[in-house]
């Protein structure tokens, strides 16, 4: 999966939703979807602007966590 560090980097910076939404011009709910990690897609454009705020590369602002296998359930044995 993808990790947003939106949420952390804007507690760094002490802006809210609508201070990012407003210094980017990104849309407010697009803002509070990444900040929450919601977001299933996201524009280049978004990206750029944000690691722009931020001063920040895309390896800082997102990254890759493999998920984790499924749980092997442990099997009864038969009576």
């Amino acid at each position: 999966m993808i990790k947003c560090h939106l949420s952390r980097m804007m507690g760094e910076h002490k802006m809210r939703v609508i201070d990012v939404a407003r210094r980017t011009g990104i849309h407010r709910n697009m803002v509070n979807l990444l900040y929450r990690e919601t977001a299933s897609r996201v524009d280049l454009e978004t990206v750029d602007k944000l690691c722009r705020l931020f001063n920040c590369g895309v390896g800082e602002l997102f990254e890759y966590v493999p998920d984790e296998p499924p749980k092997k359930r442990a099997r009864r044995p038969m009576p």
